[in-house]
């Protein structure tokens, strides 16, 4: 961004395409993890493991079971609350309340550009 101006950063951010938008939904990845991608954050999947750092559920960890890009949250399986009517709705989380704990290997493209990378970087550092 190029203006100090916050209310310019908050028009930049919310309409900001959804292909870019993917690198405000990143996290911390945990230490082990950390040191086999030789990354320090990651843009959060659905699927992959997070645990929750900040706010009422903190030390609880579960599996992502669905992004937001427009809104900026993650949802996360089996943390749901009640409604009055009585059903159950997921809830929303900020992405940089969250701990990648465990990373979803199904994509073989994102496994694959995730190793590229270590090389490159294993290489500049020879």
């Amino acid at each position: 961004m190029v203006s100090k101006k916050p209310a310019k950063q908050r028009k930049e951010t919310k309409e900001m395409p959804l292909h870019q938008r993917k690198r405000l939904v990143s996290a911390h990845l945990s230490k082990e993890l950390r040191d086999s991608l030789k990354r320090r954050s990651l843009a959060v999947r659905k699927g992959d493991t997070v645990k929750i750092m900040r706010g009422k559920y903190r030390g609880k960890t579960g599996k992502v079971a669905k992004v937001d890009l427009r809104k900026g949250r993650v949802y996360i399986e089996k943390l749901a609350r009640k409604k009055v009517d009585g059903t159950e709705v997921l809830i929303p989380f900020n992405a940089s309340n969250l701990m990648i704990v465990g990373i979803d290997r199904s994509d073989e493209k994102r496994v694959k550009h995730r190793e590229k990378e270590i090389k490159e970087v294993k290489e500049k550092v020879k």
